[in-house]
């Protein structure tokens, strides 16, 4: 991949959706995470005064909070940082007021609302200074859905999109991120020793493949076309009922 004309190609395409909308720049949420990376280096190029990172911990681990200060430091990149543990715990005590679970959907109810949250606050951020909120998901985690809804995946602009997960690894190392942003275990942070490769139940490696070349073992083909399958209604708007004309009289 010829990483220097698709990074020039993203900041490009960046800036002409965002003037297309009528906007002024972007902000996103930087998380320690090389997709957040990539993407924040990628919009301050785009719009050197006019790009925002927000560092949202919500019971997050010191080494994101860390790493998310070193790359916006390291590229000099304005940001901010909102604790969101507080709403956080008086959110979930509320809502378990309502409703309580136990065990594993107790834990992921919990974990989506982390990035709902982040969403809320991001956008808040956006609209107070006419900017969209730029997504940092990649290509292999939208074939699975490896997104919450309404959470990471609710943005105005994907701009890591079409690139698989090697292909940001290849972007982030021509962008000179920091090697422990790049080769740390990749991880959404949801919940303590949280990865994403034992979520999705497959590596990275092996989810790239089969989009890339259709190659894979056939349990593994069988699992990631079902992650698609499920995960559909995460990258289409929601359905509209139509009204069939002769009822409308």
């Amino acid at each position: 991949m010829n990483c220097e004309a698709v990074a020039q190609h993203l900041v490009n395409w960046l800036r002409k959706k965002v003037g297309e909308a009528g906007a002024s720049g972007v902000v996103l949420g930087v998380s320690g995470g090389v997709d957040s990376a990539v993407a924040a280096v990628l919009a301050q190029k785009a719009f050197p005064d006019n790009c925002m990172a927000l560092v949202l911990p919500c019971e997050s681990s010191t080494e994101d909070l860390v790493h998310s200060r070193l790359l916006l430091d390291e590229f000099n990149i304005p940001y901010r940082v909102v604790e969101l543990d507080n709403v956080y715990q008086l959110l979930v005590t509320q809502l378990e007021s309502y409703i309580k679970l136990e065990g594993p959907k107790r834990r992921l109810l919990h974990a989506n609302l982390k990035p709902r949250l982040r969403m809320t606050t991001l956008y808040y951020s956006a609209q107070a200074r006419n900017y969209l909120v730029l997504g940092t998901t990649n290509k292999s985690e939208i074939t699975v859905g490896y997104s919450t809804k309404n959470g990471d995946g609710g943005v105005d602009l994907q701009l890591l999109g079409d690139l698989l997960k090697r292909e940001v690894l290849e972007i982030a190392r021509y962008l000179h991120i920091p090697s422990v942003i790049i080769n740390k275990t990749p991880s959404g942070g949801l919940w303590v020793g949280q990865t994403d490769e034992e979520e999705m139940g497959i590596s990275y490696q092996q989810l790239d493949d089969y989009i890339q070349y259709n190659r894979g073992e056939p349990d593994i083909i069988e699992h990631i076309n079902n992650l698609n399958q499920i995960s559909e209604h995460k990258r289409r708007m929601p359905p509209i009922a139509k009204i069939p004309e002769e009822l409308r009289g």
